[in-house]
C-alpha cells in the first residue's frame, strides 16, 4: 500500500470513529429539552438491563441498550442503588446513571410538630409514604431498639424529636425512628449540663416537657407551666394534669369526664397518682425541654385557662378557686 493510500485509509478510519462517537453521543445525550422531573424507582434486585430498559420505556434515555453498555464500560453495572430518583429527559444517560450509582435518592419533606404522640407521628409519616405505620409503631415500642439508642425507657415515646425532615422513601420503621431519636440526642446535648445542675435525669425532663407541651400552646407560658409542676413535685402535690389522664384513656372520645379523673386504674391519672406519670405523653420540642431545665422562678401552684389560649396562674388554692369561678363563668356565659 502506498503512503497516499495509507493516509486515505487512516482518514477514513478517523472519519468513521468521529461518526461513531457522534452517534454514540447522540444516543447517550438528553432525550429532550423538557426538564420536568419525574420519580423513577429502582427496586431492590433490579438488574442493570432491567433498569436501562425501564429508563427507555419511561422516556428518560434514548436507548436502553446503549445505556447498558455505557454503564458496563464505566464500571457501574453492580453499583446501581435501589430507591426513588428525581430524573428528567433533559439529563444525559451518563448523568442519570451517575445519580443512580451514587444513590442520590429523592427525599420528601415532612413536618413533625411539637406535641404529637408517636402514633400521630407514624400517621403523618405514612401519609407522605415514608413508613408503614404498623412497622413504625412496632419500632417505637421495641425495648431493644430503645436500649440500643440509649433511651432509658421501654419505648421511644417522647424521644421522636419534632422537626422538619427530608427523608427518602424505602427506609424501615426502625431506620426512621432512629433518625428522629438522633435529632433528640443532638438537642439533649445542649440541655444536659443544666439538667444535671438541677439533678434532673433525662427521662424526668422528657416526661415533664411532654406535659408542658400539651398544657399550653403559648410559647411564653412554657417556663411558667414548668414552674408550677416543679413546685408541686417539690411539695409532694399531685400534678393534676388533664392531658396525662387523656393519654391513659385508650378510647378517649374528646370528652373528659369525672369518672376519668376518679379512675385509679389509669396509671397516667395524675389526679389519683403522685409523682410523674410512667412515661412521656407526647414528643416535646426544644422550647418545652428548655422550660423544664430552666423554669421560671415563681411560687405558682395552680393555673386555669383564660379561654383565649393563655392561663391565669395562682400561688394559693383560694386564688385559684376564684380564678376558676371567674373564667369558667365567662366560658359558660359565652
Amino acid at each position: 500500500m502506498t503512503s497516499r493510500a495509507a493516509l486515505c485509509a487512516l482518514a477514513a478510519l478517523a472519519l468513521a470513529l468521529v461518526a461513531a462517537a457522534a452517534a454514540l453521543s447522540a444516543r447517550l445525550g438528553p432525550r429532550s429539552e423538557d426538564a420536568a422531573e419525574t420519580v423513577f424507582e429502582v427496586r431492590r434486585g433490579d438488574s442493570l438491563r432491567a433498569v436501562a430498559e425501564k429508563l427507555e420505556a419511561e422516556g428518560l434515555v434514548r436507548d436502553g441498550r446503549v445505556a447498558t453498555w455505557w454503564a458496563w464500560l464505566r464500571g457501574q453495572a453492580g453499583e446501581l442503588r435501589a430507591g426513588e430518583y428525581l430524573l428528567s429527559p433533559a439529563m444525559s444517560a451518563g448523568e442519570i446513571l451517575d445519580r443512580i450509582a451514587a444513590g442520590k435518592v429523592a427525599t420528601w419533606e415532612v413536618v413533625i410538630p411539637e406535641g404529637l404522640t408517636a402514633a400521630e407521628i407514624g400517621a403523618r409519616l405514612a401519609a407522605r409514604g415514608l413508613v408503614d405505620p404498623e412497622e413504625f409503631a412496632a419500632a417505637v415500642a421495641d425495648p431493644e431498639l430503645a436500649r440500643e439508642l440509649g433511651i432509658p425507657a421501654p419505648t421511644l415515646e417522647g424521644y421522636l424529636f419534632p422537626e422538619t425532615y427530608r427523608l427518602p422513601r424505602g427506609l424501615s420503621g426502625a431506620e426512621v425512628a432512629r433518625i428522629l431519636v438522633e435529632h433528640f440526642q443532638q438537642t439533649w446535648s445542649q440541655l444536659e449540663p443544666e439538667a444535671e445542675k438541677r439533678g434532673l435525669a433525662m427521662h424526668e425532663v422528657v416526661i415533664l416537657a411532654s406535659i408542658v407541651e400539651k398544657e399550653t400552646g403559648a410559647a411564653s407560658e412554657r417556663p411558667l407551666i414548668a414552674s408550677v409542676f416543679a413546685n408541686r413535685l417539690r411539695r409532694n402535690m399531685r400534678l393534676e394534669s388533664d392531658p396525662t389522664v387523656i393519654y391513659g384513656i385508650s378510647d378517649f372520645d374528646g370528652n373528659l369526664r369525672r369518672s376519668h379523673l376518679d379512675d385509679t386504674a389509669n396509671n397516667y391519672n395524675t389526679y389519683q397518682h403522685y409523682g410523674l406519670p410512667p412515661g412521656p405523653i407526647a414528643n416535646p420540642g426544644l422550647a418545652s425541654l428548655r422550660a423544664v431545665v430552666e423554669p421560671a422562678d415563681t411560687n405558682y401552684l395552680y393555673f386555669v385557662s383564660r379561654n383565649d389560649g393563655t392561663h391565669y396562674f395562682s400561688p394559693t388554692y383560694r386564688e385559684h378557686v376564684d380564678a376558676v369561678d371567674r373564667y369558667q363563668r365567662q366560658r359558660v356565659a359565652k
